[in-house]
């Protein structure tokens, strides 16, 4: 896939609504809902369910509730424009190296 600039955001003690969050980025709409696609192939294959899917028809931002994980994939400009990194990380995001 695609995504760039992927963070991991513990949230374990900050909120009830998931344990993790990963925000990342895809450069266009059709990028955000080929890697949201993607993702959801793989999480299904794996065996989670009861997905639940925002945001896909835009795909300026797409939303999946994984359950204990909540994954986030935007388009940069959304990304900046909403900066959840800021509201919910404080020392607790990690970046992602590139693979």
């Amino acid at each position: 896939m695609k995504a760039e600039d992927t963070v991991t955001i513990d949230l374990t003690g900050k909120t009830s609504i998931a344990d993790a969050m990963v925000v990342t980025s895809g450069r266009s709409n059709r990028q955000v809902g080929a890697i949201a696609d993607h993702l959801l192939d793989d999480l299904a294959e794996a065996g989670v369910r009861n997905l639940r899917v925002e945001g896909m028809p835009h795909c300026d931002w797409v939303l999946i509730d994984a359950g204990d994980v909540i994954v986030h994939v935007f388009r940069p400009e959304v990304r900046a424009f909403y900066d959840l990194e800021k509201m919910w990380a404080g020392a607790g995001a990690r970046r992602q190296k590139p693979a």
